[in-house]
């Protein structure tokens, strides 16, 4: 059976038929990843009201890639304090943004007992903001800071008010090129662990790859894999958000950009490798919102959200620290011919724009 026919039968891809996807042409690749997403989701294009909070950019790891933390690319090391936090996240209440969304760097001053603290107080005085909070990174680091277990710590979180975890820190999975490009972080195998046991808590994530930087087509098809495999052990990630590499003011030196076809066809294929993962996120921070939209028609079937403010993609380049308005959201869905659903951060629907 060639791979057209599989695609045609809804038959379930191994590594080589991946693989074979990317041979297709752009139009035909984007036919099949159309009909699953239509097949799920319809023209509906999800989105959030949220807000990102990056208490710190001081860190103990050097990622090759990064351009976020505090280093001589970056000479501007900022740490919050607890206050700073909360009235951020007071601001945003006021402004009835339903998600704060915080991640940070891996910095030693600020152990689980700060974010513990911090997470606890944000549910208190704010109830209804859900936290999304700490990628399976910083759950590693911060085990190994405090001498806890995975288990111990995720039973912190959701004691404080961690609601649901981001997919970041997943970078490539293909140890090579994580040895070169992110050594000392969380390995895959313990990325995926720290996720599973979330799930098997009865909690939801998401799930990253960085692509676009050294990593071969090769690597993000064994990416996806292990993704799939690990959904298939302990069901829980709610969306898959393919993160275009930003090239500025980092270490990683490479002179192979992606252009728009290599993208769409990374986003096209993650629809049909990931047949267990219900959502596929085209997050405009990294991919443009003009591309982004675009990818809407090639398998994508979210956007992200407001975010208001952004931290770690902008520092390497991407036009998104300052966020994007509600009315600019509602207006590039419908113009795009799709429909705008407002959704919470586990994806139940609180407003369809129609």
């Amino acid at each position: 059976m060639d791979i057209i026919d599989k695609l045609e039968s809804g038959e379930r891809l191994c590594e080589k038929d991946a693989l074979a996807l990317y041979d297709l042409d752009i139009f035909t690749l984007g036919k099949y990843a159309k009909r699953v997403r239509e097949r799920l989701w319809g023209r509906k294009v999800y989105f959030n009201i949220n807000r990102h909070i990056n208490p710190t950019n001081i860190c103990k790891d050097v990622c090759k890639f990064c351009a976020f933390s505090a280093n001589r690319k970056n000479p501007h090391p900022y740490k919050y304090s607890k206050e700073d936090v909360l009235a951020i996240a007071k601001d945003a209440c006021e402004r009835g943004i339903k998600e704060v969304h915080i991640v940070s760097a891996h910095n030693e001053e600020h152990d689980l007992r700060w974010y513990i603290d911090i997470i606890s107080e944000i549910k208190k005085r704010f109830p209804s903001l859900h936290i999304k909070a700490l990628t399976a990174a910083e759950v590693h680091f911060l085990s190994t800071l405090g001498r806890l277990s995975y288990d111990e710590t995720l039973d912190k979180m959701i004691e404080a008010g961690v609601e649901s975890m981001p997919g970041g820190g997943a970078e490539i999975f293909a140890e090579d090129i994580r040895a070169y490009i992110c050594k000392g972080k969380v390995s895959s195998a313990n990325w995926l662990k720290i996720h599973e046991l979330w799930h098997e808590k009865g909690k939801f994530s998401n799930a990253t790859m960085l692509f676009g930087h050294i990593e071969k087509r090769e690597d993000r098809i064994d990416h996806m894999l292990r993704l799939r495999a690990s959904q298939d052990r302990a069901a829980g990630f709610n969306a898959f958000i393919p993160l275009v590499y930003q090239r500025d003011n980092n270490y990683l030196k490479t002179d192979n950009f992606l252009g728009s076809v290599e993208i769409l066809k990374t986003i096209a294929i993650s629809r049909l490798v990931l047949d267990n993962i219900p959502h596929i996120k085209a997050y405009w921070a990294t991919a443009t919102m003009n591309l982004a939209m675009v990818a809407q028609e090639f398998g994508a079937d979210d956007l992200d959200g407001t975010i208001e403010k952004e931290a770690i993609q902008s520092a390497a380049g991407a036009k998104s620290a300052d966020g994007q308005s509600l009315g600019d959201f509602l207006d590039v869905i419908t113009t795009s011919g799709f429909i705008p659903v407002e959704r919470d951060s586990l994806y139940n629907e609180l407003k369809v724009y129609e």
